[in-house]
């Protein structure tokens, strides 16, 4: 487990899709828990966010991150020339290990953007990356599925298709993802076109390109010059895809060399310490704090020596682990400190954030999952994450996606995309008019305003049930994760294919056929 805008959209293979954001229909669901057709925006926060660490605290990290990268150093492995592109820099490289001058790191990412925009297909589902907005994206990288029959068992290509419709048709996930599952039923060096392509055909939503080998990166761009054309890839954003450290303190050839091929297209690259604290980083917040920014000050870095301008966005996966049973933890306080120095010490670079999610340890969707979850997920959005992977569906510690966790998330996704809206100060939100008309007393209930707001006024869960004890004992008793069964149920019967031009769906195809027929089946 690792984890110029296009105006002509049928010329890029999309158009004006079924619920176009905005208005009042994209407020109702904002407000009921979401519902297919109507897509958000990513959200804009108006909410601050929270900080742990003080001047003297971040400056104390940073310092220390220096010093790790001045004299432990980072390994990068079996790429000679990542090694030569670093002793080119000024780096003293002894064999694998490189050794940062102080400051080296921060000065090279002067040239990284803070803010971009990942183009998707259609353009009005386009997405910020950066400043005050945060993107949700679904869960990334497990091999095994619970599904709607309650079997948990490995993934295939059709729950990736699922997911990617569930994704599609969910109005508070802004992205499509990338492995949101892992479908075994295909050849380990052919998956990733089929994934590829099922985001491409399935969604027109932004969408993650392949990195578990370089070839496969290199196919994932070939496949987004077909969708989007080879000017406007290499001149705009249209993939963010994630590159994990080896942590601790090593970068591997195959992550090097996603790295290298996305950062040379002008693709976007999260790179992503993967903290288990206690065996991948001391069990401390601030030394792993200290490790996360020497991991991702050298990664993130070397994107500028591949290209300058590239983006890239500081990225942190922290988990606690069990130190009884060495399993990971979710959940828990010290994670999130980890999140909220992170994204601070994000910000002070400038670049982009990513962590968090919907993460949990329980394996099925129960009280444990929730609670862990809803931790996660709310330290997620008060540190001001700006990219937000896993944010539904994820169970077993990332090692099963889960159709009814999926539902469960996206319902609380929406919660969090309203409260991330803040106060509503406008003359309508003020309801002086209400107030005057009720007066001591009374009751708001029949007033004007109420009976004008009462559709928006509160969000209105999909999955909850808030109704009388007789009423919940007649309609069978159901539990939440049989409520989230029934409603993806409904929601993959209701599925329609947003609109694809058939020359670029014929030439997506084409293109993978070919791919397939020029190499043998490998499953290792």
């Amino acid at each position: 487990m690792t984890e110029n805008l296009v105006t002509d959209q049928e010329a890029s293979g999309g158009r004006r899709g079924r619920g176009a954001s905005g208005g009042a229909a994209a407020r109702r669901a904002a407000r009921s828990g979401g519902g297919p057709g109507t897509q958000l925006t990513y959200i804009k926060r108006q909410i601050n966010v929270y900080e742990v660490l003080n001047e003297e605290g971040l400056a104390l990290i940073e310092k220390n991150a220096d010093t790790v990268l001045e004299e432990i150093g980072i390994e990068f492995r079996d790429d000679a020339e990542a090694l030569q592109l670093w002793k080119e820099a000024g780096c003293d490289v002894k064999g694998e290990r490189v050794h940062f001058p102080k400051g080296l790191c921060r000065s090279l990412l002067k040239t990284a953007p803070s803010i971009y925009t990942q183009h998707a297909r259609n353009s009005e589902r386009s997405v910020q990356i950066g400043g005050n907005a945060t993107v949700f994206a679904p869960v990334y990288g497990p091999p095994f599925v619970r599904d709607l029959d309650g079997n948990r068992r490995y993934a295939t290509i059709e729950d990736f298709r699922n997911f990617v419709k569930l994704a599609y048709m969910a109005p508070s996930i802004h992205h499509s993802g990338g492995t949101v599952c892992e479908p075994v039923d295909v050849p380990v060096n052919k998956r990733h076109l089929d994934m590829i392509y099922s985001h491409i055909k399935y969604s027109d939503k932004p969408f993650m390109g392949s990195v578990t080998a370089p070839e496969r990166a290199e196919d994932t761009i070939a496949m987004a010059k077909i969708v989007f054309g080879d000017d406007f890839v290499e001149n705009n954003t249209v993939l963010t895809s994630l590159i994990n450290a080896n942590s601790p303190m090593v970068f591997d050839e195959t992550m090097l060399g996603a790295l290298k091929v996305y950062a040379r297209h002008n693709q976007a690259c999260i790179v992503t310490p993967f903290i288990l604290a206690g065996a991948m980083s001391p069990v401390t917040v601030a030394g792993t704090l200290t490790q996360v920014l020497a991991e991702v000050l050298a990664g993130a870095s070397f994107t500028q020596l591949i290209r300058k301008g590239a983006p890239v966005l500081f990225g942190t996966f922290a988990s606690s682990i069990s130190m009884q049973s060495g399993a990971p933890t979710f959940g828990t306080p010290e994670p999130s400190l980890v999140s909220y120095g992170a994204a601070q010490l994000a910000r002070r670079l400038g670049l982009p954030f990513r962590t968090g999610g919907s993460l949990c340890a329980s394996k099925v969707p129960d009280a444990q999952a929730a609670y862990e979850s809803a931790n996660t997920l709310n330290s997620t959005i008060l540190a001001g994450t700006n990219f937000v992977l896993h944010s539904a569906g994820w169970l077993e510690g990332g090692l099963a996606s889960c159709y009814e966790k999926f539902m469960m998330d996206i319902d609380q996704l929406g919660m969090t995309q309203r409260l991330s809206e803040g106060v509503d100060l406008s003359e309508n939100g003020q309801a002086m008019d209400a107030i005057r008309q009720v007066g001591p007393g009374s009751h708001y209930l029949g007033c004007d305003h109420t009976q004008a707001n009462f559709q928006t006024a509160f969000y209105r869960s999909s999955i909850a049930d808030n109704n009388s004890y007789e009423q919940w004992l007649a309609e069978g008793q159901k539990t939440a994760p049989q409520r989230a069964n029934e409603l993806a149920r409904r929601w993959l019967e209701s599925y329609e294919a947003p609109y694809l031009d058939p020359s670029i769906d014929d030439g997506l195809k084409d293109f993978i056929a070919a791919k397939k027929a020029s190499m043998p089946d490998a499953f290792t």
